[in-house]
């Protein structure tokens, strides 16, 4: 079942990173579809959160996404290479996301594969956020797109994470956020192989 507009329309943009452990990410991309389920996230807090592209309301062709109401894709171009893929939370004017940074492959692995230009499943083919994006087929194209849409979707199977099970850890490569980059807003599966960067 595809998770509800209203599972992203909640304000506490923090809860939702943690509560979208264990859901399926998929797209099918010129007909083809893939997945599987997400392991590591990182939640940026709209406009008091200084590692968020939205922080102090800055509003830009790129951001404007952003400020959509939740429930919908942002991708962007990072180091003029990686597509990153986020979901927007809270409703219009608020901007928040989450970005998608590890998902454990589970459907059209040899789609990945080629996409990612490998030859045999290992936890790179989807660890870390442009590895994601990439093996998914998701691009700056879909921009914007629903998540309800038939291209690009986030589905509860019925998979729950033990609290016991997830990290809660600081965000990765935000160091100019100064204090905000010690808050505890990257969350994990602690042992899965695909988490980008796990942690003691």
């Amino acid at each position: 079942m595809k998770l509800p507009e209203s599972f992203y329309r909640r304000n506490d943009v923090v809860t939702i990173s943690r509560e979208l452990l264990g859901k399926y990410l998929f797209t099918c991309i010129n007909g083809l579809v893939t997945g599987g389920y997400i392991v590591e996230t990182e939640a940026y807090n709209g406009i008091i959160d200084k590692a968020a592209h939205s922080y102090d309301n800055r509003l830009t062709p790129r951001t404007k996404t952003m400020y959509m109401h939740g429930g919908i894709a942002y991708v962007y171009l990072c180091y003029g290479i990686h597509e990153m893929f986020n979901v927007v939370t809270a409703v219009e004017g608020e901007p928040k996301a989450i970005l998608i940074r590890a998902i454990q492959p589970t459907e059209g692995l040899d789609i990945m594969l080629d996409r990612r230009k490998m030859t045999i499943v290992k936890p790179n083919l989807t660890s870390g956020p442009g590895s994601v994006a990439r093996a998914l087929g998701i691009s700056r194209d879909i921009n914007a797109i629903s998540l309800l849409s038939d291209t690009l979707w986030i589905e509860d199977r019925g998979m729950v994470i033990p609290d016991e099970n997830i990290a809660a850890v600081p965000r990765i490569g935000v160091a100019y956020a100064g204090e905000d980059a010690l808050l505890p807003y990257r969350f994990y599966i602690k042992g899965n192989i695909y988490v980008s960067k796990p942690n003691k």
